[in-house]
């Protein structure tokens, strides 16, 4: 009798665990959808503020079809990828190239450097860069501590027996990290270039009027010295 009450209480020890591991597996599932979804809300905000950066250098350097086709199509290759998050980092690779090669041509215009839409623009996508990195490194610490329930006994019988697959992680091309080289926006660089685009527009300052002899006026004869008669 004993013997059958203690196996009854194991029993229902590794049922109220199962329950557990399982409502434990549920949440974290749930978390890591959720930290996806993060991701993809920066990503998609992301998208977004290309076409209006496009439009406003080719204001400025329309010749520079190349470089802008190549951000045009690739940002549309990347915000029509779905599936994965291994397939949304692949598709990543090719934008961010991309990207980084406007901001390198922009920086042969110090018109559309002072420009206030551009600066505005890029200091948006700069701080959904922010945004994005840290969403990304919430989700694979996530990710990372589902996985190791998956894997880890005795809780990967529950994952087993109830499906729980281990999650991927979004890893971007080590290359491509940080901030897909994006310029960071400060007030002195902008004022730094304002200034630079004004003295290009400015008129250079005209010498002093002449005198009514049509010559200048001359200047006055210095003090003389001390003890002089």
């Amino acid at each position: 009798m004993q013997v059958l009450i203690a196996i009854l209480v194991v029993l229902v020890l590794v049922v109220v665990w199962g329950i557990g591991s399982y409502n434990r597996f549920v949440a974290q599932r749930n978390v890591v959808k959720n930290a996806w979804a993060n991701i993809d809300t920066e990503l998609r905000r992301r998208y977004d503020l290309i076409p209006n950066i496009v439009e406003t250098v080719k204001g400025y350097a329309s010749h520079e079809r190349e470089t802008l086709e190549a951000v045009t199509n690739a940002r549309a290759m990347a915000a029509s990828a779905t599936g994965s998050p291994a397939a949304q980092a692949a598709a990543e690779g090719p934008f961010v190239a991309a990207l980084r090669q406007l901001f390198a041509v922009v920086e042969n215009y110090p018109d559309l450097k002072a420009n206030q839409n551009f600066l505005q623009l890029q200091g948006e996508l700069s701080d959904t860069e922010g945004r994005l990195a840290q969403a990304r490194q919430v989700y694979n610490d996530t990710v990372r501590g589902f996985n190791q329930r998956v894997q880890s006994f005795p809780s990967m019988v529950v994952a087993s027996l109830f499906h729980f697959t281990a999650q991927e992680y979004f890893e971007v091309d080590e290359g491509l990290r940080g901030d897909a080289g994006v310029p960071k926006v400060s007030f002195r660089d902008v004022a730094a270039a304002a200034d630079q685009a004004r003295a290009q527009t400015e008129p250079a300052s005209e010498p002093p009027a002449p005198d009514a002899g049509g010559s200048p006026s001359p200047a006055p004869p210095p003090p003389p010295p001390p003890g002089a008669p």
